[in-house]
């Protein structure tokens, strides 16, 4: 039985640069760094992002963008905090897809290895509940 997620890993050539995007942005706590100890395949860095596990590794970036992403969960009061925070490390936003009003806002950027990521302040329960007013 699968009981849930244990951890996200996203390669990157930097690791310094991705743990300014985890730290500044996602207000991510560091919590191990190898420091050149040869336990994994490459250097890595371990996170907290709200209770999951996020693990980032040296290495080649993906080759293209994609819609390929992972969203975490924002307080919509925190919306303009975290879009400074992306704006000022010189992340590429994207603007939000059209959406449902009542499904919650999103903030999208790129990073420099080609990871999408969302921020986003619904819930899987609103979205839903909005989807099925409007059928």
């Amino acid at each position: 039985m699968t009981e849930g997620l244990s951890h996200i890993t996203f390669i990157c050539r930097d690791l310094d640069r991705m743990e300014e995007i985890l730290t500044r942005v996602l207000l991510a706590k560091k919590i191990y760094d190898s420091e050149g100890e040869g336990f994994s395949l490459s250097p890595e860095r371990f996170f907290d992002i709200g209770g999951v596990w996020v693990a980032v590794m040296q290495g080649d970036p993906l080759p293209e963008r994609s819609y390929n992403h992972v969203a975490f969960k924002i307080a919509d009061v925190d919306y303009d905090a975290r879009l400074l925070a992306v704006r000022e490390l010189g992340l590429d936003v994207r603007e939000s897809r059209p959406r449902v009003e009542g499904e919650g806002r999103s903030i999208y950027f790129h990073d420099a290895d080609n990871h999408l990521f969302e921020l986003h302040t619904g819930t899987l329960a609103e979205r839903l509940r909005r989807y099925m007013a409007m059928v």
